[in-house]
């Protein structure tokens, strides 16, 4: 093996997957991949403290879904280091039948029997994109950045569920799961640090976990009329 390439095995990458801030939705719908939901004051505040989070990093890659809440998240950090914001549309949210829909146990969507047969199978699940489609399209996203931002550092802005099930299959966790248990706040990072191409620690943090309402925090109990997944 030459040194060059001998290098290029042990070239350290680091891409961290970001979820976006809090949106801005009155109305608690499941918004999905629909287009029109932006980020809330509060949200863009959260964008900003991790962008002020990131600023002394080696970025040198900004990636982000093509929904507006994840550009608009993204655009600070871009900003902060001088980048082109680049968009990844396998970094969108999954698909969801309920989308568009208000969502919850005994109200909402769920309400009407014509839409129990969506939820006959949470393994796959049956509501929306299979789990394992949405493992293929984000490896494939964070390949792409890693090779972006070879022996740099990439941000790419992706969603909760997205997210949170990449991570599990890097770690070996089964993709079904319980949603209150996602460790993936708003704003949250998920550290992916690869040697060469191969991944060799996955970490997680919460640089505007203070912002972050208590009630949509990971594991926190649900509060009535609040922090239902509308969308992520």
């Amino acid at each position: 093996m030459s040194a060059a390439s001998e290098n290029a095995g042990n070239e350290l990458t680091v891409v961290h997957l970001m979820r976006h801030g809090e949106v801005h939705n009155p109305d608690g719908i499941l918004y999905g991949r629909l287009p029109g939901y932006h980020l809330s004051d509060l949200g863009r505040r959260m964008a900003d403290r991790v962008a002020e989070h990131l600023s002394s990093r080696d970025i040198t890659h900004v990636v982000a879904s093509p929904l507006d809440r994840a550009q608009e998240t993204a655009t600070p950090i871009a900003k902060a280091h001088g980048l082109d914001l680049a968009t990844d549309r396998r970094l969108i949210e999954a698909e969801n039948v309920f989308e568009g829909k208000t969502f919850g146990v005994g109200d909402g969507a769920l309400k009407n029997p014509d839409n129990w047969k969506h939820l006959v199978n949470p393994f796959r699940p049956s509501w929306g994109e299979p789990y394992i489609e949405q493992v293929v399209r984000m490896m494939g996203a964070l390949d792409a950045a890693r090779q972006a931002a070879r022996g740099h550092e990439a941000v790419c802005v992706s969603h909760q569920l997205p997210i949170w099930i990449v991570r599990s299959f890097v770690e070996k966790r089964r993709l079904w799961h319980d949603p209150r248990k996602r460790q993936c706040t708003l704003a949250s990072l998920t550290t992916f640090t690869y040697r060469g191409d191969r991944i060799v620690s996955v970490g997680y943090s919460e640089p505007a976990r203070d912002l972050v309402p208590k009630h949509l925090l990971a594991g926190a109990r649900p509060v009535k009329g609040q922090g239902k997944a509308f969308g992520a």
